[in-house]
């Protein structure tokens, strides 16, 4: 059943819109028939406008009787100039409701396109949206910075380093103390252990010292007698 009403109430909305067109379609069958009747009336008037002319010195009755019908075909001429107007009034009427309707017709539409877009949002959803868009932003640029300024590995303790870097200054003024670093033979051989002074004495213990320089001779002798 519902398939049928269905079909009848799109028989009569296809008629309903089917309308204006109908209607206009009638009304300028009409109209074409009355411009016609209008050329007709016309041609009329004028023939009878000759025959006027031909007898109005011959023949004075039958010019005034060619005058009478013209103004009969004049009078019927204007009638039928009016209902062509009005004809004409009536299709631009009908043309411009109906572009109305269609127009309306198709911003409804575009209403109820919108509203099945939008649904359920309203101004308050957006600006949470919004605000969480934000907020992951933000949660963004600090895991970015977070990733580029730690460093890799395990944290390494200041104090640490300065340890490191106090035996390393050690180091090199023992170095400087007892003259480490490869010789030539031949420069050992001319090279004879300096007395120590008193500066030197002051950089360390005087037996510690005194034990490094006889190491440097066992070392020297070592390599004279290879």
């Amino acid at each position: 059943m519902s398939g049928v009403w269905g079909w009848f109430g799109g028989q009569g909305s296809q008629k309903k819109k089917d309308s204006p067109k109908n209607a206009i379609l009638g009304l300028r069958s009409q109209l074409e028939m009355l411009q016609k009747r209008e050329r007709h009336l016309q041609n009329q008037m004028d023939e009878q406008d000759a025959i006027a002319r031909k007898n109005v010195s011959t023949n004075k009755n039958a010019a005034k009787a060619a005058l009478r019908r013209k103004k009969q075909h004049e009078h019927t001429l204007e009638q039928t100039t009016a209902q062509i107007a009005t004809l004409e009034q009536q299709v631009y009427s009908i043309e411009a409701a109906n572009i109305n309707r269609e127009t309306l017709m198709a911003m409804e539409k575009a209403g109820k396109a919108m509203a099945d877009i939008h649904g359920n949002l309203n101004i308050d959803k957006v600006d949470e949206t919004m605000e969480k868009l934000r907020e992951q932003h933000a949660l963004g640029e600090e895991i970015a910075n977070a990733i580029t300024s730690t460093p890799m590995g395990e944290p390494i303790d200041d104090d640490e380093l300065n340890e490191e870097l106090e035996n390393l200054e050690q180091e090199q003024l023992d170095n400087a103390m007892i003259g480490t670093g490869p010789v030539p033979v031949s420069d050992q051989v001319h090279r004879l252990p300096a007395a120590p002074n008193t500066e030197t004495r002051s950089k360390g213990p005087v037996h510690v010292q005194e034990d490094d320089e006889e190491e440097e001779l066992r070392k020297l002798q070592a390599e004279m007698a290879m």
